[in-house]
């Protein structure tokens, strides 16, 4: 086992079935504030970012709306709308206020994220 896998450390956050699809919830993980999104379609996926919004200086990116632009899965911010990548973290309009993302897994249908 690596260090990076050693020093990661998984939480419970919820039930996936306590998050809505295509929406997301604010979690506290290991003293961060983090965004878990629902994106069910074709397939049931979570992704999990930071949600604290740069652009916005405001932890709101739980609240945005989910959507896609091309083939990016983005969430826009509920304040001056900017669009992050759920897969990456990305600001589109604004690259140098990214967030980071966290990997997230279902198990038993718990949501588990690790930070």
């Amino acid at each position: 086992m690596n260090k990076e896998a050693e020093m990661t450390t998984w939480s419970a956050v919820c039930s996936v079935d306590d998050i809505v699809p295509n929406t997301g919830i604010c979690a506290l993980v290991k003293d961060r504030h983090v965004a878990v999104f629902h994106v069910k379609d074709d397939t049931e996926r979570l992704f999990a970012i930071d949600n604290y919004d740069p652009n916005a200086h405001a932890s709101v990116l739980s609240r945005g709306l989910i959507g896609n632009l091309g083939e990016r899965v983005v969430v826009a911010s509920p304040i001056y709308k900017h669009h992050f990548d759920l897969r990456n973290g990305e600001c589109i309009e604004a690259p140098q206020n990214s967030v980071s993302t966290y990997p997230v897994r279902i198990e038993n249908r718990t949501v588990w994220v690790a930070v």
